[in-house]
């Protein structure tokens, strides 16, 4: 064995025995053996920090033939060797909660860190993304072009075709997932780890999202593999929630497709360490409630948004419930709402709860799924004109105020500058008349076009979010809302 082979692995096993677990210097033969299963005995591959030594033990065990040179492969073995140096669930939550009896951020730091230093959440892939700032008529809204997700893998694709699908996990939101060695079309979670905690009697798991979209980006499961459901059991959760994680908001995906999230099989949360631009948007018009102790208004936002304000949770579910019953079979043909067509249900709503001080906020945002001749991906819905920026469905990140656009943006907004300037392009055409209509309304240099298109683009998904906003900010469209909080039995 060369004295690099020694040095690659040898340095590997150091960052497992500095690592925070139960591993010990007596233990680095047993783990230098650990990986030399996994990654094979000729090595003349070396890294420095953690994750190139990780990086160059996978190119190891291509070369020695011990895996394909497939994303899937790859993939799969990188996280068993970080799970080599990540404590076992046991050790995690007994020390999560040891901490959490000094601070709750104490123990969300651990946890959180731990995470990042393990690579579960891909920080290298993270930073990729693009992010900026568009100030609208609603503040300032925040602009991501999401670049961390991995593209899906061709040969994974054709391979999982012909692939026995044994139903384990049942989705990636299980706990089941925690320590999944990963196969084919199906990520690897060998280094995952859930924080177990008790939530209205159930055993729920709080974990961190992979591909964070904001700071401490986590989510909140529960144990059980069941729908997505919003009800008032889904608020006494959420407030419950930041009761023991003050530090962070929570929130829910509407229960409805078109106007919820990617994944409604499990019911689960969204939480982290952010302010959004909804949370900063002021109440423009006050509505008195029919409970002890809690404010309410209307948002400025341009999703329609009722914001409850209490120190007592259990008015603020009260509240929150009557809004969510109401709005479920409330209807207002004028401004095309309706809560069922012929049977089906199409109201719901997308709440987020977090604090302020001893003060417990509630947003609930309402939502409606219909879709009709002239809008068949939804009313309520991103509209054709701005499909070219955002078609994807607007769930609770996006309500918020935070744009996850989908990567195909980096290379051709670049293309669309390019055609502003006059020069030498490959523009898609779905971007050219929107490119058409900045051109009549700007004079383009090198220097301000990508300022420009960035501003614009921003502008658009204000517009998308207006598109999703059922009371629209128009005349009509505030008389009809007027209309639905009279039917709240309140008093203005």
């Amino acid at each position: 064995m060369s004295t690099k082979e020694t040095s690659s692995i040898d340095k590997f096993a150091d960052e497992i025995i500095k690592f925070d677990n139960s591993y010990q210097e007596l233990d680095r033969i047993y783990l230098i053996n650990r990986i030399r299963s996994l990654v094979g005995d000729e090595c003349d591959i070396n890294g420095k920090s953690l994750l190139e030594l990780r990086d160059a033990l996978i190119q190891t065990a291509i070369k020695n033939k011990k895996i394909e040179d497939t994303a899937t492969d790859k993939e799969i073995l990188g996280d068993q060797l970080m799970n080599l140096l990540t404590p076992m669930p046991s050790y995690i939550n007994q020390k999560f909660w040891n901490l959490y009896q000094k601070s709750p951020i104490d123990a969300t730091n651990y946890f959180y860190d731990l995470s990042r230093k393990n690579d579960y959440i891909k920080t290298r892939a993270i930073a990729k993304n693009l992010s900026f700032e568009t100030k609208t008529d609603y503040g300032n809204l925040e602009i991501t072009v999401n670049l961390s997700k991995p593209e899906k893998d061709p040969k994974a694709i054709a391979a999982a075709r012909n692939q026995v699908q044994n139903g384990y996990p049942k989705c990636q939101l299980c706990m089941e997932n925690e320590g999944y060695l990963g196969r084919l079309g199906y990520p690897a979670r060998s280094n995952h780890r859930i924080i177990r905690f008790t939530l209205s009697g159930e055993t729920w798991g709080f974990q961190y999202s992979p591909y964070a979209y904001f700071t401490e980006h986590a989510i909140f499961l529960a144990k059980t593999h069941r729908p997505m459901i919003i009800n008032q059991h889904t608020f006494s959760n959420l407030l419950e929630i930041v009761k023991q994680f003050p530090q962070y908001f929570v929130g829910s995906n509407a229960d409805l497709p078109i106007v919820g999230g990617s994944m409604l099989t499990h019911d689960h949360y969204q939480g982290g360490r952010h302010q959004f631009p909804m949370m900063k948007a002021p109440i423009t018009k006050e509505i008195k409630l029919p409970f002890e102790n809690v404010y309410g208004g209307i948002v400025k936002w341009p999703l329609s948004d009722i914001r409850l304000i209490s120190d007592d949770p259990d008015q603020l579910v009260k509240a929150a419930t009557l809004i969510h019953n109401t709005c479920m079979n409330y209807s207002d043909e004028s401004v095309d709402i309706r809560a069922y067509v012929n049977g089906t249900r199409h109201h719901t709503v997308t709440p987020i709860a977090y604090r302020d001080g001893d003060n417990y906020i509630m947003d609930i945002v309402l939502r409606d799924n219909q879709t009709s001749v002239k809008y068949p991906d939804g009313i309520f819905h991103p509209h054709k004109q701005y499909q070219h920026i955002k078609k994807e469905n607007i769930g609770l990140i996006e309500v918020m105020g935070r744009a996850i656009l989908p990567a195909r943006l980096k290379s051709e907004l670049v293309e669309v500058e390019k055609y502003l300037l006059n020069e030498s392009n490959d523009i898609a055409q779905y971007h050219k008349k929107w490119a058409d209509e900045l051109k009549s309304r700007y004079s383009f240099t090198a220097e301000n076009v990508e300022d420009i298109v960035n501003s614009e683009t921003g502008l658009v998904f204000s517009h998308v979010l207006e598109n999703a906003g059922v009371y629209k900010w128009d005349e009509t469209g505030q008389a009809a809302f007027d209309k639905f909080i009279a039917s709240l039995n309140v008093v203005k």
